[in-house]
C-alpha cells in the first residue's frame, strides 16, 4: 500500500510539474515583451503574437490529445510532448527575429497541448478515487504557483540576466519531467474510436482563422483587408463545423449536443466574455508600466504578480461565497466588481500611489478567481458521465481560444486608439485608457448573460 501510495504521490508530481511549466510560461513572458522586443527590433506594442501563438497552438490540439494517449499510451505521449516544450523552449531562446519566436512558440504550444490533458488522463487510469483529492490539490497548488511566479521571475531575469533563461530555465524541467514519468508513469492505452478529423480541420481551421485575423489587422506587415478576409475565413470554417457536428451528432470532435445544456451555453458564453473582458489585461499592464510609466521589467513583474497571489488566496473562499451568495448572485457580484477594477485602470497614471496599483489589480486577481471557479464549476455541472469528458474538453479549447482572442481584441483595440489618438507619451497613456474602458464593455455584457442564470443553479453543487 505504502507502494502504491508512493507511486501515486509521484505521479502527482509528474502532473504538477507539467502544469508548473505550462503556468508559468504563460506569464514569465509578458513582463519580458519590452526587452524581447528591444532585442529583435521591433515595437514592444506588436510582440502580442508571441503570446496569442502559444495558446492557440494548444487550444488547436488539446481536442486529439485523448485520442493520441488511447493510441499510443500515456507514457509515450507524455515524454514526447515534454520533450517538444523543451524542443520550443530551446528553438525561442535561439530566436533572432519575431517569425522565429512565433513558430518556436507553435513549438511550445504543441508540446504544452498535449502535455497537461495526458497528464491529467494518467492520473485518472492510474489512481484510485479515494486517492485522488491529495493528487489533485497538489497539481492545483503547483498551477497557482506559476502565475504568481511567472511575472516576478520574468521581469528579474530580463534585468538581471537576459532574457533567453526565460526559455532556457524550461529544459532543466523537463528533463526532470520525462525522468520521472519513466520511473513512475504507467503507458496506459484506451479504446480507440475513429477520430473526427474533418471537424478536427474545420474546427481548428476556423479558431485559428478568426483570432489570427483579429491580431493580424493590428499588424503593419499585411493590408487590413487581407487581414479581415481571413477573419471571414475563420468564420466560414467555423460555421461548416456546426453543420458538420449536426450531421454527425455524438461522433464529431465537440458536439454541439452540448449546447441543450442551459447551464452548460451560459458558462461557454461567460467564458469567451470574461477573457474577452480580462484576458488583455495581464498584456497590456507591463506593457504599459515599462513603455508609458518607464519602470523597470522587475518592477513592473512585482506590480503585476498580486493578480495571481490574491487569485490563491481567494481560492480557499470561493466554495464558501458561493454556498452562502449562490452561484448567480456571487458570479453577477463578482464579475460587477471584476469589471469596476478594470475600468479604474484607465485613470492610471505615472504618478499613481503605488498602492493604489497593488489594490487594484488584487482586486482584479480575486475576482477572476472567484468567476472562473463558479463559471467552470456551473458548465459542466449538469452533464451526463457520457458528456463529461467531452463538455470538459469543449471548456478547455475555449478557455485557451478565450486567451488568444482575448489578447487580439485588446491589442486590436489599443492598435485602433493609438492610431486615431496618437503616439506620443501622453497619448500613449490615453489610448491604454480608452482600451481598459473597451475592455469593461465587455464586462457589461458578461453580467448581462450571467443574469440568465437561475437563483437555484449549482444549488446542488453544495448538498
Amino acid at each position: 500500500m505504502a507502494s502504491g501510495e508512493a507511486n501515486y504521490r509521484s505521479l502527482a508530481w509528474i502532473a504538477a510539474s507539467a502544469l508548473f511549466m505550462q503556468s508559468l510560461d504563460a506569464t514569465i513572458l509578458n513582463t519580458a515583451l519590452p526587452t524581447i522586443a528591444a532585442d529583435l527590433h521591433h515595437s514592444p506594442l506588436e510582440m502580442q503574437l508571441a503570446v496569442i501563438s502559444y495558446a492557440l497552438t494548444v487550444a488547436l490540439f488539446i481536442p486529439i490529445s485523448g485520442w493520441v494517449a488511447d493510441k499510443y499510451g500515456t507514457l509515450r505521449v507524455f515524454r514526447f510532448a515534454v520533450g517538444m516544450f523543451a524542443l520550443g523552449s530551446l528553438a525561442c531562446a535561439m530566436s533572432s527575429s519575431l517569425i522565429m519566436l512565433i513558430f518556436s512558440r507553435v513549438l511550445q504550444g504543441f508540446g504544452g497541448a498535449l502535455m497537461m490533458p495526458v497528464a491529467r488522463l494518467s492520473i485518472i487510469r492510474s489512481v484510485p478515487k479515494q486517492e485522488l483529492l491529495p493528487v489533485w490539490n497538489l497539481m492545483a497548488t503547483a498551477g497557482l504557483t506559476g502565475p504568481i511566479l511567472g511575472p516576478i521571475l520574468g521581469g528579474w531575469i530580463v534585468t538581471y540576466t537576459s532574457w533567453h533563461w526565460i526559455f532556457l530555465i524550461n529544459i532543466p524541467m523537463s528533463l526532470l519531467g520525462i525522468w520521472l514519468a519513466n520511473r513512475y508513469m504507467p503507458n496506459v492505452t484506451g479504446s480507440l474510436q475513429k477520430l473526427d478529423w474533418a471537424g478536427f480541420f474545420f474546427l481548428g481551421g476556423g479558431l485559428v482563422g478568426v483570432t489570427l485575423g483579429f491580431d493580424l489587422i493590428s499588424e503593419e506587415f499585411i493590408a487590413k483587408w487581407q487581414a479581415t478576409v481571413i477573419v471571414i475565413l475563420g468564420v466560414i470554417l467555423i460555421i461548416t463545423y456546426c453543420f458538420h457536428a449536426q450531421k454527425r451528432e455524438r461522433l464529431a470532435l465537440l458536439p454541439l449536443s452540448l449546447f441543450k445544456i442551459r447551464t452548460f451555453r451560459v458558462g461557454i458564453m461567460a467564458n469567451m466574455l470574461i477573457r474577452l473582458c480580462a484576458s488583455g489585461i495581464p498584456f497590456l499592464l507591463p506593457l504599459m508600466y515599462q513603455v508609458v510609466f518607464h519602470y523597470s521589467a522587475d518592477k513592473a513583474g512585482m506590480l503585476i504578480a498580486p493578480i495571481a497571489l490574491s487569485s490563491m488566496l481567494v481560492k480557499p473562499l470561493c466554495g464558501r461565497i458561493l454556498t452562502k451568495l449562490g452561484y448567480r448572485t456571487a458570479l453577477i457580484s463578482a464579475s460587477i466588481v471584476l469589471t469596476l477594477s478594470i475600468a479604474v485602470m484607465s485613470f492610471l497614471h505615472i504618478d499613481s500611489p503605488v498602492w493604489i496599483l497593488i489594490v487594484n489589480v488584487a482586486l482584479y486577481g480575486g475576482c477572476i478567481s472567484i468567476v472562473f471557479t463558479a463559471v467552470n464549476t456551473l458548465t459542466i455541472s449538469e452533464l451526463s458521465d457520457q458528456d463529461a469528458s467531452a463538455g470538459s474538453t469543449f471548456l478547455s479549447v475555449v478557455q485557451q481560444v478565450g486567451i488568444g482572442l482575448g489578447i487580439a481584441v485588446s491589442a486590436l483595440i489599443l492598435s485602433l486608439y493609438r492610431y486615431f489618438i496618437g503616439e506620443s507619451a501622453v497619448q500613449l497613456q490615453q489610448a491604454f485608457g480608452y482600451t481598459y474602458l473597451t475592455s469593461a464593455s465587455f464586462g457589461v455584457l458578461l453580467v448581462l448573460v450571467l443574469s440568465g442564470l437561475k437563483k437555484e443553479d449549482g444549488a446542488h453543487l453544495h448538498k
